[in-house]
């Protein structure tokens, strides 16, 4: 699914549930949707940070993951 579908059928489910309610069915559908938003966006951000470097002042760069890691 992509995520501008899934996004848009969040979007409506959440109207329905403010107008008029939702059934179990549609509960559960929205509980499903949000779970696959939050994966993507987890991925998403994952994929980010995997790309960011640190530099520090002495010139030396590491990427982010390198450079969390704590020193014994």
């Amino acid at each position: 699914m992509d995520m501008k579908d899934l996004i848009a059928e969040i979007n409506a489910l959440a109207k329905k549930k403010r107008e008029v309610g939702l059934s179990a069915e549609e509960q559960k559908r929205q509980k499903e949707l949000y779970a696959i938003y939050l994966k993507g966006f987890r991925e998403q951000v994952r994929e980010r940070l995997d790309n960011v470097d640190v530099t520090y002042p002495d010139g030396t760069v590491k990427s982010l993951k390198d450079a969390m890691k704590k020193k014994p």
